[in-house]
C-alpha cells in the first residue's frame, strides 16, 4: 500500500482513478481537485445508479451501471468517486489507483449535519430531497460502514498494491514534471 502523510499522483497516462469513502468523506472534493489537476473527466457512482431523466430518477441495475462504466472506460482516462457497493466493485480491479478516504468518524458527522443545513438552506445542490429521512439514513449507512468495516479492509487488501488511503482530502499531493511536489489545493 502507497501510504503516508502526503499521497503522490503523478499526471500523464491513461489514469483510471478509484476514489471510495463513505458519506461525507470528501470523495467528490477529491475527485473535483484530481480532476482538475490531472485533466481527466470525474464521475460521481451515484449519479451513475441513479440515473435523471428529466425530473425523474430512477436506478440503474447492476448490468446497466456495467455498461455504463465499461462505455466511460473505452473513452480513456476516467475518476470515479463513490461509496462501497457491489454492483461497482469490479472498480477495485479496473483501477490503476484506488484511494480510499478514510476520514476520522467525527468529522463525516459534522459534515453530514453541515450538509443538511446547508442543503435545506439552498447553500449546496443535491440530487435528493434534503428531508429528515435523508439525514437519518446517512448516519445509518455511516454506522452500516463502520460495521462492516472489516469486511472492507479484506476487500481493500486485495488492491493494496495500488491503494492511497487518505485520513482527509487535503492530504494529496501531485509530483510536477520537474520532480518537486505541490498541494492539491
Amino acid at each position: 500500500m502507497r501510504s503516508s502523510y502526503s499521497a503522490v499522483l503523478r499526471g500523464g497516462g491513461e489514469n483510471r482513478e478509484h476514489i471510495v469513502g463513505i458519506v461525507a468523506s470528501g470523495k467528490t472534493t477529491l475527485a473535483r481537485r484530481l480532476s482538475e489537476r490531472l485533466n481527466i473527466p470525474w464521475y460521481e457512482l451515484d449519479r451513475i445508479v441513479y440515473h435523471r431523466i428529466g425530473n425523474a430518477r430512477y436506478k440503474r441495475t447492476p448490468e446497466e451501471q456495467y455498461e455504463v462504466i465499461q462505455e466511460i472506460d473505452r473513452q480513456g482516462a476516467w475518476i470515479f468517486e463513490g461509496t462501497d457497493r457491489s454492483s461497482y466493485r469490479f472498480l477495485f480491479e479496473m483501477a490503476d489507483t484506488v484511494i480510499f478516504l478514510d476520514t476520522p468518524l467525527w468529522k463525516r458527522k459534522i459534515r453530514i449535519v453541515t450538509r443538511f443545513l446547508k442543503q435545506n438552506l439552498g447553500l449546496e445542490p443535491c440530487d435528493y430531497k434534503p428531508n429528515l429521512h435523508m439525514l437519518k439514513m446517512m448516519f445509518k449507512w455511516t454506522r452500516d460502514f463502520e460495521a462492516g468495516r472489516e469486511a472492507f479492509e479484506a476487500r481493500l487488501r486485495l488492491c493494496q498494491d495500488k491503494l492511497i488511503r487518505l485520513y482527509d482530502s487535503d492530504e494529496l499531493v501531485f509530483a510536477n514534471t520537474t520532480g518537486t511536489s505541490t498541494a492539491s489545493r
